[in-house]
């Protein structure tokens, strides 16, 4: 690289630059480094151990979370490798010895990861994802799944209440300007996990098979001598079904503007200011009144779910969301926590392990999940499996083959012995974790879905094998 280039900052080293290489190795904390250096240097590197995530309680007034992420992590897995611009950056900063240098020049994660499908609820303690598998292998995971399952599932758990508040009507994504760029394709998957229709991300579109949507801006507008010559152009361009922003100068002259461009087959107006929901029953008569039943409605303009939720009488069609989504609507962490509960003994076998921490308490020992159903199929309980290891280990089967019909396992398989599972990343993750989704949340109990601050929807108890 040639960094006495005109405008490269003099700071920028080669080492820097190689940041860029594809890997998602230094996506992590350095603790995590400085911990294995020591543990290989022990002896304990290679101990068998589990590892949980969870979250000790929902955001305040949530009643229920949305698992989403998963499938973004088991994407960054593939590429978390320490090749050479990694591993020379590494020695360069004197992170780590020469011993844990060689040993991550050969790092590949060759253990297990069994966890809640993408899309479903949980609840305080529920361990939405297991880790198993050496030290070392499994510590080094720690921030790059916290960080995508914190983002992800905060999006995703408020998107879920967006569109729950929107009830039939579709949700559209449109937050990337408000967000890290990255981020902002990370949060239009998350939102699309939650029953989102569309976005207006490219990369998203592209990248997980999104429907993206999108015609003008007030710019396109104001670039124009006056509002009949841009909506004539946007028609010519894009044809009488597009959406036309009515609202930049006039909103019912531009309603007007908007039939006199496009004729009664337009195919909706958005408006993106004012009192939505009066203007909406204004614009939707005024459409009416001129002949254009079908020409929709679209509202943007800061919605969050209470907005949404405001305009359920409004003759509104869909609903735009952009900063209050891509921040979760004011809870942009889910709080979850990354926490070893069995390491392997000097007998060889697991043994539990628990932080004692006053107010970050934590059950030891590795724990299965379920859900418990009433009559009506509906959740009345999350349920912590816990007991001996191999008891806990082999108890979604023995349920699966038969035991409780209340209760309904709720840990699958996403990785095994290194291999990601089919079917769970890219656009058919996306697919599947959506229809989880809907079912997961379809099953909460009656008032769960309420926007009203209250506990979590159901209780978390322990079921004790042994």
């Amino acid at each position: 690289m040639d960094d006495s280039r005109p405008g490269t900052p003099p700071h920028v080293t080669p080492a820097v630059a190689a940041v860029g290489s594809g890997s998602t190795a230094l996506l992590t904390d350095r603790y995590e480094l400085t911990m294995l250096q020591a543990a290989l240097a022990d002896g304990t590197a290679h101990r068998r151990c589990v590892f949980e995530v969870f979250t000790r309680r929902l955001p305040a007034g949530r009643r229920y979370g949305v698992l989403a992420g998963t499938g973004r992590v088991l994407e960054q897995l593939a590429s978390f490798r320490f090749g050479t611009p990694e591993l020379d950056w590494l020695a360069d900063e004197r992170v780590v010895d020469d011993a844990t240098l060689e040993f991550l020049a050969g790092y590949r994660f060759g253990g297990s990861v069994v966890g809640y499908a993408e899309g479903e609820v949980f609840f305080p303690q529920s361990p939405v994802w297991v880790v198993e598998g050496t030290f070392a292998e499994a510590v080094l995971l720690e921030t790059l799944v916290l960080s995508v399952l914190n983002y992800d599932s905060a999006i995703a758990s408020a998107a879920s209440r967006m569109t729950s508040a929107a009830v039939d009507r579709p949700c559209l994504e449109m937050g990337a300007r408000r967000a890290h760029e990255d981020a902002a394709v990370a949060a239009a998957r998350a939102a699309a996990v939650a029953g989102f229709a569309a976005t207006s991300n490219l990369e998203a579109g592209r990248r997980y098979g999104l429907r993206t949507i999108g015609t003008a801006a007030h710019a396109f507008t104001l670039l124009h001598d006056d509002e009949e010559a841009a909506f004539a152009s946007q028609v010519r361009s894009q044809g009488p079904g597009t959406t036309l922003l009515v609202d930049t100068y006039d909103v019912h002259r531009g309603v007007e503007r908007a039939l006199a461009a496009a004729g009664t087959g337009l195919g909706a107006v958005r408006l993106d200011s004012g009192d939505l929901g009066s203007l909406a029953q204004e614009v939707r008569a005024q459409l009416d009144a001129a002949g254009a039943h079908g020409t929709q409605i679209v509202v943007t303009s800061d919605l969050d779910e209470y907005a949404i939720a405001s305009l359920a009488a409004a003759p509104v069609d869909s609903y735009g969301v952009g900063t209050s989504l891509v921040t979760g609507s004011g809870a942009p962490t889910c709080g979850m926590v990354y926490k070893l509960v069995a390491r392997e003994g000097a007998s060889g076998e697991l043994e539990p392990v628990a932080k004692a921490s006053r107010s970050k308490v934590s059950v030891g020992g590795r724990k299965a999940a379920a859900r418990r159903l009433g009559p009506d199929g509906r959740a009345v309980e999350e349920v912590l499996v816990v007991g001996p290891d191999e008891a806990v280990a082999g108890w979604t089967a023995a349920q699966s083959a038969g035991g409780d019909p209340s209760l309904r396992p709720l840990h699958v398989p996403l990785v095994v012995e290194g291999e990601v599972q089919p079917g769970l990343t890219a656009a058919a993750g996306v697919r599947a974790a959506t229809e989880r989704h809907h079912a997961s949340r379809d099953a909460l109990p009656r008032g769960a879905r309420r926007l009203s601050a209250d506990e979590a929807a159901v209780p978390t108890v322990e079921l004790r094998l042994g």
